[in-house]
């Protein structure tokens, strides 16, 4: 069975950091790229940044600088390290293979 199971997520105030992680089992993990998204209530799901199966990161505008994605093949975990992180930042983050979707993991920033 394919699953991407995301984790890490939870209430932080303005300026905190959260390291999320998306486990992968079932799935061929080290030569596809791997993607966070996010959707925040009432917006599109949007891509917030992804990782090569040669671990070249690329991020949205809007998290470059704050966020660091990087990915552990031997344990099919990619992570994405979000620092200063800002209430805009409030979603629910999936992390997506091109093919399937975890179900989410919840970030809250607030104070």
């Amino acid at each position: 069975e394919v699953q991407l199971v995301e984790s890490g997520g939870g209430l932080v105030r303005p300026g905190g950091s959260l390291t999320l992680s998306c486990a992968a089992s079932g799935v061929t993990f080290d030569d596809v790229a791997i993607g966070w998204f996010r959707q925040a209530p009432g917006k599109e799901r949007e891509g917030v940044s992804c990782i090569t199966s040669s671990d070249s990161p690329s991020y949205a505008g809007a998290v470059k600088g704050r966020f660091t994605i990087s990915r552990d093949v031997a344990w099919k975990t990619v992570y994405l390290q979000m620092d200063s992180l800002k209430p805009g930042d409030t979603a629910v983050y999936y992390c997506h293979n091109g093919a399937n979707w975890g179900r989410g993991t919840q970030v809250t920033v607030s104070s």
